[in-house]
């Protein structure tokens, strides 16, 4: 059994995780107990993290985004009204989680497990999230997209956590729209895909696109975001984005789903996301 830690300060925590490679920290808990229990990691030392008061909450930046906690939890966001627009995409997603996965998970677990199906990584990448990661070396911070370098791989060195996401200040005339795909609602992926698009004039101005279960990272292709752009949504722009995604795509075939589906399941994703975010903006008009 490993061996277990409660530590109060971050700087404890990294001090612990710093001195065993084979540590890991304890966040929501699900997926890690989980790949205990099926043989996939074996820590010598759990650090859990939920005493440590820096790592929960979620505070206005002061600069129009948000602040969250690295152990802030799902429901925590989901309860929080003041994520709207572009920033309610996060929001929307956390929503197509299981109840017991959204009371458990918390918005750091979900970010360093890095499994490429998370709804909340493909919506704080379409959001053009912030992660900050505090180590041995100090702090930084890295748009979430960076962090991701393989299915259940991250950029963290040795001894590095993740302490908090920084969602950005959403364009006035903005909307966020989350997508999925899965056998029962609440169930993992088979492919989802989160958009976040700006509106000028009644033309995009500005769009991210991001899907989950289609690689082995979340993927997200600047030239799909670039066809929309200046455009107002029209048929052959939405095919454009789309294409460029299913040619950039690296999809598994698993119980969930072949690969071939899942590319089929691209497009039509797509579509629906921006044909959403434009009827959202035209409510809220």
């Amino acid at each position: 059994m490993p061996d277990f830690h409660e530590p109060r300060t971050i700087d404890e925590a990294v001090g612990l995780l710093a001195a065993d490679d084979d540590a890991r920290c304890l966040a929501g808990g699900a997926s890690l107990v989980a790949m205990m229990n099926f043989g996939m990691l074996e820590p010598s030392h759990l650090v859990s993290l939920r005493r440590i008061e820096e790592l929960h909450g979620i505070r206005e930046d002061g600069f129009g985004g948000f602040r969250i906690g690295a152990m802030t939890t799902h429901r925590e966001v989901l309860g929080d009204t003041r994520l709207v627009r572009a920033n309610g995409v996060l929001h929307e997603a956390l929503g197509t989680i299981d109840i017991v996965i959204r009371n458990m998970g918390t918005i750091g677990g979900a970010i360093a497990h890095a499994d490429p199906s998370s709804d909340a990584v493909a919506a704080l990448v379409a959001a053009g999230a912030t992660v900050e990661i505090v180590g041995p070396a100090g702090r930084r911070s890295t748009p979430v997209e960076n962090l991701f370098e393989f299915y259940l791989t991250t950029t963290l060195s040795p001894g590095e956590m993740v302490t908090a996401v920084v969602l950005p200040a959403p364009a006035p005339d903005s909307a966020g729209v989350h997508e999925k795909v899965c056998r029962v609602h609440g169930d993992i992926a088979t492919v989802n895909a989160s958009a976040t698009i700006a509106f000028e004039s009644g033309a995009i101005s500005a769009a991210r696109l991001a899907l989950g279960g289609c690689a082995p990272v979340p993927l997200h292709v600047e030239e799909a975001d670039a066809c929309l752009v200046g455009t107002v949504a029209d048929e052959e722009a939405i095919t454009a984005a789309a294409a460029l995604l299913v040619e950039a795509a690296d999809p598994p075939s698993d119980v969930r789903g072949s690969a071939d589906y899942r590319r089929l399941l691209i497009p039509r994703l797509v579509a629906r996301l921006i044909g959403r975010a434009i009827a959202r903006r035209e409510a809220a008009a």
